[in-house]
């Protein structure tokens, strides 16, 4: 037996599959899911910030309304349409329809086109309306 370690196989997973939308989807799915949870603390802060006071939480509201505060509301807008979009696509899945590659693959493309437009919708509206 030798002192010296065998270099481990990569998974097969690198080499066999080749890169397609429904997975490209499956891993945005999980990612805004992420996303998400770190949404509910940005809110969590939001209340804390409102029940400590005036100055808490106008602090807090520069913080958010600066360049990387909206970017990062922006990113959470974005993720908040696409997992809703996805999570119905997934519903629609699990009645069995839907499932077939032509099917998958154009569902994909609108639940990234749906996000990108309810998001702009959004952002155009507050805009509108002076919330931001």
């Amino acid at each position: 037996m030798t002192d010296t370690p065998r270099e481990r196989p990569l998974s097969p997973h690198l080499q066999v599959w080749r890169w397609h939308s429904t997975m490209f989807s499956s891993i945005a799915h999980r990612a805004t899911g992420v996303a998400l949870y770190g949404g509910a603390l940005i809110l969590a802060f939001w209340a804390i910030a409102l029940a400590s006071g005036p100055d808490a939480y106008n602090l807090y509201m520069t913080l958010l309304g600066g360049p990387i505060g909206r970017l990062v509301m922006l990113g959470l807008s974005v993720s908040v349409f696409y997992h809703l979009a996805n999570g119905i696509r997934h519903l629609v899945w699990d009645t069995g329809r839907g499932l077939d590659i032509k099917t998958a693959g154009a569902s994909t493309a609108l639940v990234i086109a749906f996000a990108l437009a309810a998001t702009a919708a959004v952002w155009v509206i507050a805009a509108m309306t002076g919330a931001i």
